[in-house]
């Protein structure tokens, strides 16, 4: 059994189902569905699970989830990542972005393609 810490202490069992839940808001209106959600919540699960921790920090499982994320969809993750990691100005969403563009350098693939903008 995995367990999640949250921060008022309380323990919860790990479930895919609410990693689904909390990306799905960030995914609203953008090309995924809900097989893609439920193999990004199973990347997430190994992910936690290969650290071989029998309990882990919520905050853990929301940095497990930015880098599939940022490769699923390019927006949803500026979604998600302004969120979690509380963003409080345009400068916060500025280096974001120049973050994901040179990562986009690095590899081929283009996560802010199809965002609706031209």
């Amino acid at each position: 059994m995995l367990a999640v810490v949250k921060r008022s202490g309380v323990t919860e069992q790990f479930s895919r189902e609410k990693v689904v839940t909390g990306v799905r808001r960030a995914c609203q209106g953008r090309p995924v569905n809900d097989d893609d959600l439920q193999q990004l919540a199973h990347r997430v699960e190994e992910s936690i699970r290969s650290a071989g921790l029998a309990e882990i920090p919520s905050h853990e499982v929301g940095l497990a989830i930015l880098g599939p994320l940022r490769e699923l969809d390019g927006v949803a993750y500026l979604r998600f990542a302004s969120v979690y990691r509380a963003f409080t100005s345009i400068e916060d969403f500025e280096k974001e972005i120049a973050d994901l563009r040179a990562a986009m350098t690095a590899g081929d693939e283009d996560p802010m393609a199809d965002s609706g903008t031209e």
